[in-house]
């Protein structure tokens, strides 16, 4: 994976790439939270979106430097899973989703209304800067290094999670929660733990894309963006290593090659995930996983 993404700005454009990055390092925090905590969230796009704006925020108008913008849209987005993770734990099923989606949707007003935000224009001209004050990010392979660094150290964290002890509880805990009750686990501090780190995840996604993109808007903070990133883990196979990075791979590029349709992008990605949840429960890499008889 990481030699193909090393390679592949050579045979395709580099920002498409990274949008594609972003968004698969994003699904990934997503199943850290549904497809080994067994908690599905419908507000992740809080994190997405608050990162974005906090990130755009320190480095256009307070003039941080892209490392420390990143980082501070990280910082904001773990603190806010912090708060958001300590209430919805507290219920569990569609009532644990439904506090998420209202929080989100509390974030998503928040950030239509204040100030700093810049309201339905959102934060526009984000200046990409220099890394560490030496590396000129306004060349698109310089951006895109640091944009497969951040990936590809997310990804290499969620891998160490899952395969640590701490994410065999996980698994056990979206099992049969009672059972590891039972054993002696304190299953509610293991679930806010998962929470927070899926939701800083999100946020470094979000955080650079910001810099990316040189832009936040609403889009990232709307309850349709929880949608997609359901959609991306669904599709690419949910619980697996490497699904939602296919998963998101395959909606971006419907989305990049498809709008020309306009709203009908949205039908078309719809027929998609109908199709895949009745011929491939797995999605695509847990179909090839399991034909291989091997964990992906």
């Amino acid at each position: 994976m990481a030699l193909f993404f090393a390679v592949a700005p050579a045979v395709a454009y580099p920002v498409f790439l990274m949008k594609v990055m972003c968004f698969a390092l994003f699904a990934c925090a997503f199943n850290l939270l549904i497809g080994f905590g067994g908690l599905l969230s419908f507000g992740h796009a809080m994190f997405l979106g608050s990162a974005s704006y906090a990130s755009a925020h320190a480095a256009k108008v307070w003039g941080f430097n892209p490392e420390f913008a990143i980082l501070f849209g990280t910082l904001c987005a773990g603190l806010l899973s912090v708060v958001a993770g300590s209430l919805a734990i507290r219920r569990q099923g569609i009532y644990f989703a439904m506090i998420t989606l209202a929080l989100a949707q509390m974030v998503f007003f928040f950030s239509l209304q204040a100030p700093f935000t810049g309201g339905e224009d959102g934060i526009q001209a984000v200046p990409r800067g220099h890394l560490f004050g030496v590396v000129d990010l306004s060349q698109p392979l310089a951006m895109y290094a640091v944009v497969l660094a951040v990936f590809l150290g997310g990804f290499a964290l969620i891998y160490r999670i899952v395969h640590s002890p701490f994410g065999q509880v996980l698994k056990a805990i979206r099992e049969n929660e009672n059972r590891a009750i039972s054993l002696g686990y304190d299953t509610d501090r293991y679930k806010l733990v998962a929470f927070v780190l899926s939701g800083t995840l999100a946020g470094l996604a979000g955080a650079t894309k910001a810099i990316v993109f040189q832009l936040a808007s609403l889009t990232d903070v709307h309850w349709t963006m929880s949608g997609e990133v359901v959609l991306m883990t669904l599709v690419g196979g949910l619980g697996t290593i490497f699904g939602p990075i296919v998963g998101a791979a395959v909606i971006v590029t419907m989305q990049n090659y498809l709008a020309p349709l306009g709203a009908w992008v949205t039908v078309v990605q719809g027929v998609i995930f109908v199709v895949c949840v009745l011929a491939f429960r797995r999605g695509i890499v847990g179909e090839i996983g399991h034909a291989l008889k091997k964990s992906l």
